[in-house]
């Protein structure tokens, strides 16, 4: 194979893009999957960008979740606020690891 047939292979592989799991306002759904938001990609983003800095990721997502309540409330709705909590804040714990100070 010459190097002018690596050229032609690699122009015609075409790398398919990530389309970031993002919020839709004010309805609060994942422009890419229509899932709530923060849906299940969401929150793995969210936690690898936010890797080793959990009280700002829990930040964010609390402005986040009284956003979207005001956001809600505005279109008429009556957001229920516990599931609002699960939806925005209750899967942290769920990604914090234990603490390895080298002792068992």
């Amino acid at each position: 194979m010459t190097d002018a047939d690596d050229r032609g292979d690699q122009a015609r592989y075409v790398r398919p893009s990530y389309r970031p799991h993002l919020p839709m306002r004010p309805a609060w759904l994942c422009r890419n999957c229509a899932a709530p938001w923060p849906c299940s990609r969401a929150q793995l983003d969210l936690v690898a960008e936010f890797y080793g800095h959990s009280l700002a990721l829990a930040l964010y997502l609390a402005s986040c979740m009284n956003e979207a309540i005001h956001d809600l409330l505005s279109l008429g709705g009556r957001p229920d606020l516990a599931k609002m909590h699960a939806r925005f804040l209750g899967w942290l714990s769920l990604t914090r690891r234990p603490r390895r100070d080298g002792a068992d």
